[in-house]
């Protein structure tokens, strides 16, 4: 698996996380304390996501970290 695919498939994973819990970027990057700018390249596999952001959302969502594998 590339680079490029794996932060484009953790991306989806925000994204959907996201929507299933009718959230807005902006309203979720509020609760993890990020921007909403950086939720979206997230969410569009632009940004590889740091150790700490992965933490928080999955804390955040009340999944485990594996759960974005």
């Amino acid at each position: 698996m590339g680079i490029r695919k794996l932060r484009n498939d953790i991306g989806k994973k925000i994204k959907n996380l996201r929507l299933d819990k009718n959230l807005s970027q902006e309203k979720l990057a509020e609760c993890v304390n990020l921007s909403r700018e950086h939720i979206s390249c997230l969410e569009r596999g632009k940004n590889s996501v740091n150790l700490e952001t992965l933490y928080n959302l999955a804390k955040f969502f009340e999944i485990s970290i594996k759960d974005f594998f």
